[in-house]
């Protein structure tokens, strides 16, 4: 099995839902969101994904995320924008585009991570 992960950042603030605390009021992070595509298959170049395909793709979702608010997202509607959620968001995002995709690391801070992935 294979494994390629692309690295990108965004920008954007959100504020949690039904919690108690810092988080509850409006702030801001640089995410960075890890994306990782695996398979058994390369192409006639032992190529996976090529990079800049993956990173273009991924580039373009996070476009949907990077100066926002995300309260303020359609998708996030009555939803508390946590980190988790995040994730999910990309990954789903992100699949319809490149259907290898295994798992999305969404990262607040250099020491706290929140990932998504699907279990066949």
């Amino acid at each position: 099995m294979f494994e390629l992960k692309a690295q990108m950042y965004f920008a954007a603030a959100h504020h949690l839902l039904n919690y108690e605390g810092e988080c509850e009021n409006q702030h801001g992070h640089n995410w960075l969101v890890e994306a990782f595509v695996t398979g058994e298959k390369l192409d006639k170049s032992n190529i996976l994904v090529d990079y800049k395909v993956l990173k273009k793709e991924l580039k373009s979702v996070l476009n949907l995320l990077d100066h926002k608010d995300i309260n303020e997202l359609p998708y996030f509607a009555g939803e508390s924008p946590s980190s988790e959620m995040i994730s999910k968001f990309i990954y789903n995002k992100l699949k319809e585009r490149i259907p290898i995709v295994s798992k999305i690391s969404v990262w607040e801070t250099p020491t706290s991570c929140a990932s998504y992935y699907e279990v066949d």
